[in-house]
């Protein structure tokens, strides 16, 4: 694993958090994709700047890239030698995102572009709940293509606290 896609079905499953932890392990840089989508006060990225900013990323030897953005998911999945897709109930995503809002107010995020506070709207939990379900269905698809696009691709399908626990303890035992 030196080549490394975290995605998730959702806001809230935990993306960034295991991203870094992740990265602590493997001494592996982290990037993710949050910042250089958000320009400050949440003022999205032009579409060109943000492609381009990947594909500076993925051209060197060793990294995680932690986000789904899926229409630029091609730039890291065709450069990657390992998917991380964790998958959460939808449930834990809402309650992560709601503490997640309460923990942060006022604050901007190390994950998330500069001066963008944490905010919380009910636009964007509308969004959660909306997209949960084609979201699954859509990724596990994303998923098996990144599996059967090459014979030496690695998926790591997390779908509990406990498969993710258990996969850093594994890692640690190595």
């Amino acid at each position: 694993m030196k080549k490394i896609v975290i995605m998730g079905v959702s806001a809230g499953v935990g993306k960034s958090t295991f991203a870094v932890k992740l990265g602590k392990e493997l001494s592996l840089p982290v990037y993710h994709l949050d910042a250089y989508y958000w320009k400050p006060g949440w003022v999205e990225a032009e579409p060109e700047e943000f492609r381009s900013v990947q594909e500076s990323i993925v051209k060197t030897d060793k990294w995680i890239v932690e986000g789904n953005y899926t229409a630029t998911a091609d730039i890291r999945l065709s450069e990657a030698d390992t998917m991380i897709y964790l998958e959460l109930p939808l449930i834990v995503c809402v309650y992560r995102v709601l503490k997640r809002w309460l923990t942060n107010l006022g604050r901007t995020r190390a994950d998330v572009g500069e001066d963008c506070p944490e905010k919380m709207d009910a636009a964007f939990l509308k969004f959660i709940f909306t997209t949960y379900s084609k979201r699954k269905v859509k990724m596990r698809e994303r998923m098996r293509s990144f599996q059967n696009a090459r014979p030496e691709n690695t998926v790591i399908f997390l779908a509990s606290q406990k498969q993710i626990d258990s996969f850093f303890n594994k890692k640690q035992e190595n």
